[in-house]
């Protein structure tokens, strides 16, 4: 028992003793921008600047001019040694920095031979280098001076620390723990926010940020992070979203112009709707005269609006390029596969839903809302719009412009985006002019629909890295680092996963061009205690942001509503290395403010753990209560010309789905009223579809369940179109396009209908119950009142 006491207790103290590189201002080390001098051994990662060299410099002329020259003569290189940790990487360790319980030392801790050796040449040299009385009282004994300056954790004292391989082998890169997670932090930035879907910056030099809430309200927090009482902008009287957890819709996406100092507009991407039609705008607004911290409402100017034909896959993003041109991502229209026209939306060259758009909004004063670029790659094309950049994507859920490297300006321009899948793989693509990307042919490296992936007209463009569902359903797209505070981060692609809650990362390989993954976790035991930073965050993550330094930032959320104040935005810190002090300084530009201004209270905790944070586990978020139609009006839309908001009814209009991901739908009917007699057949829904298309569900032996694809056909697809008063079946649908009911059994597999029987339960089949398939085959259809061929 003993035995195993003394091992877990040396085990623990491993942990405890892991590498956590400290200074002693209580931040991480960094590369001085020159040599050092003086403290020479640190010229290439430490604690000091140049100017703190200079006075460490001072002070050792200093004891030059005071200490006896025969003592000096042999003491000057303990002198050297001492004043010198005072720009160790690992400061904080050698002086108890770290231990609030615990008084400064005045010298640093000191290994017990060396120590013994000091005292033997150098004693005298200790009351010059420190005032501790304490200090000066044992000086004689060297048993006691040296138990005084000796250090708990043995692994930190000096000049042990110098040659440990495990404090020192990776000392300044990034820590990956044992399964080769990176080990980051972060620090609070805001909360209390109802899905923040957007963090952007005006780049105006006032360093203020704007996050927008799905709701349809943006705030401004200024460069304190102070946020101001009143809304910048308030849409949420035409915005249509709804309070259920995973509901797509809402405001969706902001920009401001890249010249905004002049031009003064910012352009937002939203959904609107009425009882029988949604769609996507895409409007510009102009800042108000009178406040820069407020947009005039009524100065609205639609540039675009695309009808949705579902409520999910709306895309979102805008980003202005380099170019000045302002580029669109639209999702492919909703529901699974992409099942609009013969090969869906994403390969059709002429819808605008499946793609990226690029268009100019400068104009003249009474010209057209935009133009299309000339060098667009499809001007000219008869059979495809004009403003297409690039097509074959499913639901692009943010997307980033790489500034480039801060020195070489390597990358600068490359277009990166998170392309949410269908139900096997999500992928980051790296978004070039004219190409394909592959959707409804593709998911991810893998085909989706076989015939069409088949087809070497396609040209599609492989992701730059895909990941199976098993590490996430939801791909939330990041940025290239390229900010000045954390320079190990340069050149890392930083991106999320909705529903799992995972942070990744990918760095190229500049010899193969091939990308490296490697997950991202939060700071193992102390690594990420440093005053003001945390080690946890909500699972679902939303979104990702650049400040107007380049520094970033991610959203998430407890709770993936729009009405639920869970959302926090968090600033990602690299805890291995910092950039010297005084380089990354900034000086906003004064802001006038209208407006009360609440100050920034952080409320996230530290969490220590001896392992690396395990990632946040999403909440199952729940679903509304499903309606064959919609029984309340949505919110009514911005009207043209001017902007005269409603008030919305806070009653959802329609069943949301989940978020961006899955592309399937479960719901759940009434079980109030009569019992349905054997072989009738009811039509599950997703959200967005007319009546008379749906999953099949068929009555028998008391209870509902779901039909198998095995043998389904247009003949038993008329029969249950005929059940439900429809005239004419349009298509016989398989595997499992219009969702699963995985909460219901499969009650039919081999179905064979003749094409008069009045139910399914009179074609021939394998037997209610008896089947050899799973949910992924349920079978469903589509029926109309009209003759599809006429």
């Amino acid at each position: 028992m003993a035995g195993r006491r003394a091992g877990a207790l040396l085990a623990l103290r491993a942990l405890l003793a892991a590498a956590h590189p400290q200074c002693l201002d209580f931040r991480p080390p960094f590369r001085p921008p020159g040599p050092l001098r003086l403290c020479e051994q640190y010229s290439a990662f430490g604690c000091c600047a140049p100017e703190q060299d200079a006075a460490l410099a001072r002070r050792f002329g200093a004891l030059a001019a005071r200490v006896d020259a025969a003592l000096w003569a042999a003491c000057a290189g303990y002198a050297l040694d001492l004043l010198c940790q005072e720009c160790s990487p690992y400061a904080a360790h050698l002086y108890d920095a770290e231990d609030p319980a615990t008084p400064l030392r005045t010298l640093p801790g000191l290994c017990q031979d060396y120590c013994l050796d000091l005292w033997r040449s150098c004693r005298g040299l200790l009351r010059h280098l420190s005032a501790d009385p304490e200090l000066r009282a044992l000086e004689g004994d060297r048993t006691k001076l040296c138990r005084y300056l000796a250090l708990d954790d043995k692994d930190y004292c000096f000049p042990s620390l110098l040659v440990n391989p495990r404090l020192n082998t990776n000392l300044g890169r990034v820590v990956a723990d044992a399964r080769g997670c990176l080990q980051l932090c972060l620090e609070e930035v805001a909360h209390g926010l109802r899905n923040p879907v957007a963090m952007v910056h005006a780049n105006d030099g006032t360093h203020r940020f704007f996050v927008a809430e799905q709701l349809g309200l943006v705030w401004v927090y200024l460069a304190d992070r102070a946020r101001l009482e009143r809304p910048f902008l308030n849409i949420s009287r035409a915005v249509l979203t709804s309070p259920w957890e995973g509901d797509e819709r809402g405001f969706l996406g902001l920009a401001f112009h890249p010249r905004f100092r002049r031009a003064r507009t910012l352009y937002v991407y939203y959904s609107v709707g009425t009882r029988s039609r949604e769609w996507i705008r895409i409007s510009e607004f102009r800042v108000s005269e009178d406040d820069e911290n407020s947009v005039d409402h009524s100065s609205e100017r639609i540039i675009l609006e695309i009808e949705e034909p579902a409520s999910n896959h709306n895309g979102g993003q805008l980003l202005f390029g380099d170019d000045g041109f302002l580029y669109i991502f639209t999702g492919d229209g909703g529901m699974a596969g992409d099942p609009f026209g013969k090969f869906g939306n994403a390969q059709n060259k002429s819808a605008l839903l499946g793609k990226v758009l690029r268009i100019d909004v400068e104009r003249p004063a009474h010209g057209p809302p935009y133009r299309v670029p000339p060098d667009n790659p499809f001007v000219g094309d008869a059979a495809a719009r004009p403003e297409v950049w690039a097509l074959g994507v499913r639901n692009m859920w943010r997307c980033s412009f790489d500034r480039g490297d801060p020195s070489t300006g390597a990358g600068r321009g490359r277009l990166f985006c998170g392309d949410v899948g269908q139900n096997r793989f999500e992928e980051v693509d790296l978004v070039q002019r004219g190409r394909n990307y592959g959707w409804r042919a593709r998911e991810g490296f893998e085909c989706y629909d076989r015939k069409l992936c088949a087809n070497a007209s396609l040209d599609d463009v492989l992701p730059i890295f895909a990941y199976p569902h098993k590490l996430g359903k939801s791909v939330t797209g990041g940025y290239v680092y390229r900010g000045c505070e954390n320079p190990n981060l340069n050149g890392l692609y930083i991106f999320g996963d909705f529903m799992s809650g995972r942070l990744m990362s990918l760095r190229e390989d500049l010899g193969t061009g091939q990308w490296r993954y490697s997950e991202v976790c939060m700071g193992r035991g102390r690594t990420c205690a440093f005053p003001g930073l945390i080690n946890n965050y909500y699972p679902h993550i939303i979104s990702f942001s650049e400040d107007e330094a380049g520094e970033l930032y991610f959203m998430s959320t407890g709770m993936p509503s729009a009405t639920a104040a869970h959302g926090v935005v968090y600033k990602v810190i690299d805890p291995s290395r910092r950039a010297p002090p005084g380089k990354c300084q900034v000086h906003p530009a004064p802001v006038k403010v209208r407006s009360r201004l609440i100050p920034f209270v952080p409320k996230e905790k530290f969490i220590w753990t001896p392992e690396s944070t395990p990632r946040p586990k999403p909440r199952k978020p729940t679903k509304a209560p499903r309606r064959s139609r919609p029984t309340a009006p949505a919110p009514v839309p911005t009207p043209r010309p001017t902007w005269r908001p409603t008030r919305p009814n806070l009653r959802p209009t329609r069943r949301p789905g989940g978020r961006k991901g899955s592309g399937r739908r479960r719901g759940r009917l009434s079980t109030a009223g009569p019992v349905p007699s054997d072989g009738a057949v009811r039509l599950v829904r997703p959200v967005g579809l007319s009546p008379g298309r749906g999953r099949v569900e068929v009555f028998a032996g008391g209870r509902w369940g779901t039909v198998c694809d095995d043998g389904w056909d247009s003949k038993a697809a008329a029969v249950v179109c005929r059940q439900l008063g429809f005239a004419q079946v349009v298509r016989a649908v398989k595997r499992a396009e219009f969702g699963e009911g995985r909460a219901l059994p499969i009650l039919l597999d081999d179905v064979r209908c003749a094409g008069p029987e009045r139910t399914l339960l009179q074609c021939t089949h394998a037997g209610v119950g008896t089947h050899n398939c799973g949910h992924e085959e349920d079978a469903g259809v589509v029926c109309s009142h009209q003759d599809p061929d006429l």
